[in-house]
């Protein structure tokens, strides 16, 4: 535990640091709230018996059109799913019954458990080991911008999985789907028309063992912080952000005028709030003529706290030891609001999403670092404080049409999409520790400082697309498809960083430079050494930059039975972009105008009633994403790691082949196995170097030549029915199991051909086996990945207990440059966890009432990152931490 390790580092020194009235606060149990454990799920529909219970369906809204009429054209499949049958893809579908059973509160957590699925960091998908920029994200159909200045696609653990009605995967390219396909998609589909009209609310409280009741750092900021809101604490003045666009010092004058303490002081906090979560929908439906109409509401809170203890800060420089501890308070506040109508074989729907995601963060750490020397009297020479406020906002607007007439089938899709992430005063402080005082000082100059830093990012999104499905009377059930898509993306980003500093360079004389932060800044210090705030020196790059990524596509594909049970799918996708990112400071720009021709195949052999063979051929690219174009630096608070943008990273292109064989025998069970081959051009991969004065890593991007990725997948979902044990307790229960696992095996290819070298891609290029090692996996990627259910449930109600197994082999997170120093990869070690999920139903007062109770990672696996340097050197830990037993109890009801 975090308060029993030996940090006497850092305990020494919240004098410094550390207000005095932090420990009342503690005493009081700190005004903040409290965090949410996964939310309660309202009470699904319960198990059926698995021989006589109907086919159910599952509401899908993926691009493309007729899709429901596809399943007549393989007439031999009785025994396969609907949702199978109906797509000649490799799919894996979780319905809302299917993610309710992992009890996960996001979808990110209910979709790791899906056959070759992994989640890396706060929620980001990987399939088959490759990373985000190969999955493709949509909602409805519908693409979503991400709130991330790092990424491309959304993080899905802001998604809760009460709005998702169902989240389909598709692994195999096919043309009505964007080129930006290289591991597959996934697409989640809200909640649109209810069967009947209903009312549910639930509420759940999470205890992390590592962090409830623990250790902590918090601070003020403002009243309204629990919901993830500012109160305008933190409000950017306009004369910051004039001084930003400018490069201009801020005088003193105007530095006074910045919120100071509530924004500075970090306070312990020895009794860190339990978690909680709270959500409220209802819909209702109602037939006015010929026409059905509904609506569906909701909305949710969550707040979750996390402390992590974690060695990190230093790389590469395994003699050095620094020690962080971190509290995470994360508010994420989401509501939605759909309507449906439904018209013959007609149907609209009118979905509004809602989802704000904030981070507030307080951070403490001590420890040894470059260029300084080893302890001092017992202490460390370096001490750090960080205080930020992350707040990511998500807002989509979607209409979609679906019609059939017959013979032709017409979807048509609209939206307007819009993210934002904020992150004013970001406060940084270092202070060093002076033997000849006896005390840290910060003077402002040298080694020690103190920055704030203010960022904002904002992205529009635009979408269309049609899409037409004709029957085509030809003897045998065929089907013609077409379509086209449109997409702009519009993307404005800006990082202001600046230092206080003395005039003139000099130090900040005794007694101001031995005082805690809020003092070292207060009006009276600014005032009397006339201390300004000027841009920082130490923030590479371009302050502000702006992004546009510009789609035009056209499809058409046919689909049809050419022989008894067998089926084709072959088209082909015209993709044109244009795609610019234009930073300020006279850096180079990016202009990207390219367009391809991507043609997919799958032939489907159903040779048995409940048997099937899949064949898929494609190909597909990869775009770089706004940021790893954008030279602008940028530090991500997870890792402690700085990324920087390059400009001169082309398209990725990918060739994919698959063959799947599917056994369905019985009702919701299968035996699958798969094997996929993708061979990739230009990938773009991280590449990890030592800031050259620093003991920092930044982390940069360079397109490798070549990688290839192949491996198999195996998945078994099976009931057993407990009827043979003599008790009543099992005459309706049965036995779940569901496995999958996956190998993957992936290598980059890098000779001498010279490429653009990460750290100066505008002036030096090397050759590529002097930044790349040949046989290396790519980034992100597991060599295994396990998933095991295992449960019994009640086949006439709602009754389950499900332990979850989850495990990922070692993966590359940053691999490192082998030229100026030859660091080897930063390593990330998932390992194994395990967690399980009560799930209990009842009716009390005339509704219907869910207990659930959760563990998670019940095996206690801690976060490892880390450095193998071999030899004598050995192993250095890079990022590592406890993570805590979460335990929650919820309850939810329906009427």
């Amino acid at each position: 535990m975090k308060n029993q390790l030996a940090f006497a580092s850092l305990l020494a020194i919240t004098t410094c640091l550390v207000a005095p009235a932090a420990f009342a606060q503690a005493a009081d149990g700190s005004p903040q709230t409290a965090s949410p454990p996964p939310a309660a799920q309202a009470p699904s529909e319960t198990p059926q018996d698995a021989e006589q219970a109907p086919e159910r369906e599952v509401e899908i809204s993926a691009p493309g059109a007729g899709g429901e009429e596809y399943g007549d054209i393989v007439v031999i499949g009785r025994n396969i799913p609907n949702v199978v049958r109906s797509t000649p893809q490799v799919v894996s579908v979780l319905s809302a019954e299917d993610i309710a059973r992992t009890g996960e509160g996001d979808i990110a957590g209910a979709l790791q458990r899906v056959t070759g699925l992994s989640v890396v960091g706060a929620g980001y998908v990987y399939v088959r080991g490759l990373g985000d920029r190969y999955s493709l994200s949509l909602l409805n159909g519908l693409p979503l911008p991400s709130p991330e200045p790092l990424r491309r696609v959304v993080p899905l653990d802001i998604f809760p999985t009460s709005v998702i009605g169902s989240s389909l995967v598709q692994k195999t390219f096919s043309t009505n789907y964007p080129g930006e396909f290289g591991g597959g998609v996934i697409n989640l589909t809200t909640k649109a028309i209810p069967e009947k009209s209903f009312i549910s609310m639930g509420a759940s409280v999470g205890f992390d063992l590592e962090t409830t009741s623990e250790l902590g750092y918090t601070y003020d900021g403002g009243k309204h912080d629990w919901l993830g809101y500012d109160s305008g604490t933190r409000k950017t003045p306009g004369f910051v952000l004039q001084a930003g666009a400018d490069r201009a010092t801020i005088p003193t004058s105007q530095a006074v005028n910045l919120t100071n303490a509530e924004t500075t002081v970090l306070f312990e906090n020895y009794h860190i709030p339990p978690n909680f979560s709270g959500e409220m929908s209802l819909g209702a439906s109602t037939d006015m003529g010929g026409v059905r109409l509904g609506v569906i509401a909701g909305g949710g809170i969550n707040n979750t706290w996390r402390t992590r203890d974690a060695v990190s800060g230093v790389r590469s420089i395994p003699s050095t030891t620094f020690r962080r501890v971190t509290t995470d308070h994360r508010a994420l506040v989401n509501g939605l609001l759909g309507f449906g109508a439904e018209f013959g074989e007609h149907r609209i729907r009118f979905t509004n999403l809602y989802i704000h995601d904030t981070l507030k963060q307080g951070r403490l750490g001590a420890g040894t670092a470059e260029n300084f020397e080893s302890p001092i009297d017992g202490k460390a020479p370096v001490m750090e404080q960080n205080t930020n406020w992350f707040e990511r906002q998500l807002f989509t607007s979607q209409v979609v049409g679906e019609f059939d007439f017959g013979a032709l089938d017409v979807d048509v899709r609209g939206a307007y999409a819009n993210t934002k992430r904020k992150s004013p005063y970001e406060r940084a402080f270092r202070y060093l520790y002076d033997a000849g005082i006896g005390d840290y000082r910060n003077t402002l100059n040298g080694g020690s400082y103190a920055t704030v830093a203010f960022s904002d990012l904002n992205e529009n999104l635009w979408a269309g697309g049609i899409d037409f499905a004709y029957d085509l009377n030809l003897g045998r059930p065929f089907s013609l498809q077409a379509g086209y898509a449109y997409q702009d993306t519009d993307r404005s980003s800006y990082r202001y960083t600046f230092d206080y500093v003395m005039p003139g360079g000099s130090a900040l004389p005794d007694p101001y430079s031995q005082m805690r932060p809020d003092f070292l800044l207060s009006d009276y210090t600014l005032q009397t050494n006339g201390i300004v705030l000027r841009p920082s020196t130490t923030s590479q790059g371009a302050r502000a930059y702006d992004a546009e990524l510009t789609t035009h596509a056209g499809y058409a594909q046919i689909e049809g039975e050419i022989a008894d049970g067998m089926r084709v799918t072959a088209g082909v996708r015209y993709e044109t972009a244009d795609q610019t990112v234009v930073p300020t400071d006279n850096l180079p720009a990016t202009v990207l105008s390219n367009d391809y021709w991507l043609p997919a195949a799958t032939l489907t052999w159903n040779f048995a009633p409940d048997m099937q063979w899949r064949l898929n051929a494609s190909k597909t690219i990869a775009r770089p994403q706004f940021r790893e174009l954008a030279p602008q630096q940028y530090l991500d608070y997870d890792s402690d790691r700085v990324f920087y943008g390059n400009p001169f990273l082309v398209d990725s292109k990918l060739t994919n082949i698959e063959a799947r064989y599917e056994w369905f025998f019985g009702k919701d069970q299968r035996i699958t196995a798969a094997g996929f081959f993708k061979k990739i051009e230009d990938p773009i991969e991280t590449v990890s170097f030592q800031v050259a004065g620093s003991n920092s890593t930044q982390i940069n991007f360079a397109n490798a030549p070549e990688a290839q990725l192949y491996g198999g997948e195996i998945e078994l979902q099976k009931y057993v029915p407990l009827d043979f044990i003599n008790n009543d307790l099992f005459t309706n229960r049965r036995l779940v199991l569901i496995a999958n696992y996956t190998y993957t095996h992936s290598e980059v290819f890098a000779g001498n051909e010279l490429i653009r070298d990460p750290i100066n891609p505008g002036s030096v290029t090397r050759p590529a086996n002097q930044i790349f090692v040949s046989g290396q996996p790519l980034v992100g990627q597991s060599d295994h990945l396990v998933n095991l259910q295992l449960g019994i449930e009640d086949t006439t109600k709602l009754s389950q207990l499900t332990f979850l197994f989850n495990y990922a082999s070692d993966r590359i997170v940053a691999r490192g440059l082998l030229s100026g120093g030859g660091l080897p990869p930063i390593v990330e070690r998932p390992g194994v966890r395990l967690d399980f999920v009560l799930r209990q139903g009842f009716n009390v007062l005339g509704g219907e009432w869910e207990l659930k109770l959760e563990g998670r990672n019940l095996t206690g696996t801690r976060f490892v990152e880390f450095q193998d340097y071999g030899g004598t050197t050995g192993i250095a830990d890079t990022n590592s931490f406890d993570q805590g037993r979460i335990f929650s109890i919820g309850l939810s009801t329906k009427f």
